[in-house]
């Protein structure tokens, strides 16, 4: 009686492995993300292009600094930007633009922020020093140097544990309130 209760069980156990794997993906993410490839299927066989690149924008403002998928996400979602102060370490950064994006129609402090701005190795020095003072964490990477906020005393964190975050490269910042968040700003200067 056992055998045939535990051939049961396994006979309907790998049922359940089979069908799970036949159902159909899960539905996408709703939260603001760059713009997914279109997934429908090509009608002819000739080899898929990928389309002309867009040229820069001339002038750097809060739409031009993030993926146009971003602002996609986030203007449908009724978030406007708002320019702010861009200070770094105690340096303002007068050659660039931060901004504030949130559903200004309510009060509340929730939104997302994008940063960019040129500064000449002197700045970027001075900037550097100050953020160290004031208890931000360095790490060097691949892309440049990072600047992260001490995560005790971040509002808010991305999965890998970051919250703030500088990336220093060759005569520019970017900023982010996560350091997953930088790599939806575009803007080359």
């Amino acid at each position: 009686m056992i055998p045939r209760i535990m051939s049961a069980t396994a006979g309907v156990l790998l049922l359940v492995v089979a069908l799970t794997a036949c159902a159909p993906p899960s539905a996408p993410s709703s939260s603001p993300t760059p713009e997914a490839a279109d997934p429908s299927p090509r009608a002819s066989a000739a080899p898929v292009t990928s389309p002309t690149p867009e040229p820069p924008a001339a002038e750097l403002t809060c739409e031009s600094m993030i993926s146009a998928g971003t602002v996609k996400a986030l203007t449908d979602a009724g978030w406007t930007a708002q320019p702010k102060e861009f200070i770094v370490g105690g340096e303002e950064l007068t050659e660039g633009l931060l901004c504030f994006w949130a559903d200004y129609s309510v009060a509340s402090d929730h939104g997302q922020l994008y940063g960019w701005a040129a500064l000449d190795q002197d700045s970027a020095a001075a900037a550097q020093t100050g953020l160290l003072a004031e208890g931000w964490k360095r790490e060097d990477g691949a892309d440049g140097i990072y600047f992260t906020e001490d995560p005790r005393y971040a509002m808010g964190r991305d999965e890998d544990g970051y919250g703030m975050t500088y990336l220093f490269g060759d005569g520019w910042v970017r900023f982010a309130d996560t350091r997953q968040g930088l790599i939806l700003i575009e803007w080359t200067g």
